[in-house]
């Protein structure tokens, strides 16, 4: 009998559902909330109220095209945390409705693992190159910087993580800063293939052990603007493209640094990059150099796993679904946590 897993996830801003039978993907449906882009940010309750509208149908989708009914699942993976916690209680309650109506398991996923895990996808007719176990992953996303150890699909281990702001959150800010709008990271990334890395110098930080930190990175490129802003008001539109190009290489080599350090303490060179930054044009860039100098075997996610998606948590409770890893139903949301 085949295994079918409804995945929900809904930690942030976007609503997603996908389904995966016998670990290959068959759908994967995420509608996401433009509502936020006025404001600079998320507002968590119009992104909860956003989910609630959005859930119903976007799971009936994901069903749809998978071709499967729901009477047919075998369980339903959902995002218990880490997230904003009026999204997740939308997703986490209606995980929970379903499938206590149809009598079948729930499985609770950690948001961060679903984003290592993503690189365990496969879909039919796709080559589907997988990490062979151990292996590091560098998650990356506007909320966290980590490196992890990943020993098994149900044990890793954070070797570093930021001390303060993550890649992602200060990529945002600065972008924020220049007047180019929300989301950043996407603009900073059209923009720096167009400019000069080489342009500016930033501070980059110096903390011990494989710990990330990027508010300094942050502090130099505020205080660097605001000198330049009083000699040219007009500094910004004449070198956006170079603040751009210089801020995103500053990170991604932040980024490879520890990480190299990382591969060569622990003498691993399966190596694979997740979340939301890992869609960056630099940092993928920068792996694939890696790969050729270092002799790394590199994995790094098609684009639409690099977001919040269904399929990430859909794969990770079709895993957890095999070592018969479910929930209870009192389970509560969490809104932080780590692995």
């Amino acid at each position: 009998m085949s295994t079918i897993i409804l995945g929900i996830e809904s930690s942030c801003d976007d609503t997603s559902a996908a389904v995966i039978k016998d670990g290959y993907l068959l759908s994967n449906v995420v509608a996401s909330q433009a509502v936020h882009e006025s404001y600079g940010g998320v507002v968590p309750e119009l992104a909860s109220r956003a989910h609630q509208q959005n859930i119903v149908p976007v799971v009936h989708e994901a069903l749809k095209r998978a071709g499967v009914t729901k009477e047919e699942l075998s369980a339903v993976a959902f995002t218990r945390g880490p997230g904003l916690m009026g999204s997740l209680l939308v997703g986490v309650s209606f995980a929970k409705g379903l499938a206590r109506s149809l009598d079948i398991p729930m499985i609770d996923v950690n948001h961060l693992v679903g984003h290592v895990l993503a690189h365990f996808i496969k879909t039919e007719g796709e080559e589907n190159k997988q990490p062979k176990l151990p292996f590091l992953c560098l998650l990356v996303s506007g909320g966290n910087s980590q490196i992890i150890l990943v020993k098994s699909h149900s044990e890793m281990e954070i070797l570093g993580q930021t001390i303060d702001d993550a890649a992602g959150e200060a990529i945002d800010k600065c972008s924020k800063v220049m007047g180019l709008g929300y989301p950043g990271g996407p603009i900073i990334d059209k923009m720096a293939r167009q400019g000069n890395p080489e342009a500016y110098t930033f501070n980059k930080p110096h903390i011990p052990g494989f710990n990330y930190s990027f508010s300094g990175l942050k502090t130099s490129f505020l205080y660097s603007l605001k000198d330049w802003l009083k000699e040219d008001p007009d500094f910004i539109e004449k070198h956006k493209n170079d603040l751009a190009a210089s801020l995103e290489k500053t990170v991604v080599d932040i980024l490879m640094d520890k990480l190299r350090k990382v591969a060569k303490e622990y003498k691993i060179n399966e190596v694979a990059v997740a979340g939301g930054v890992s869609a960056n044009t630099g940092l993928r860039n920068a792996f694939l150099d890696h790969a050729k100098r270092y002799g790394w075997n590199v994995y790094i996610p098609k684009f639409s796993y690099t977001t919040d998606n269904a399929a990430m948590i859909a794969m990770s409770g079709y895993l957890k679904y095999l070592d018969k890893d479910f929930a209870t139903i009192d389970l509560p949301a969490y809104s932080r946590v780590s692995l």
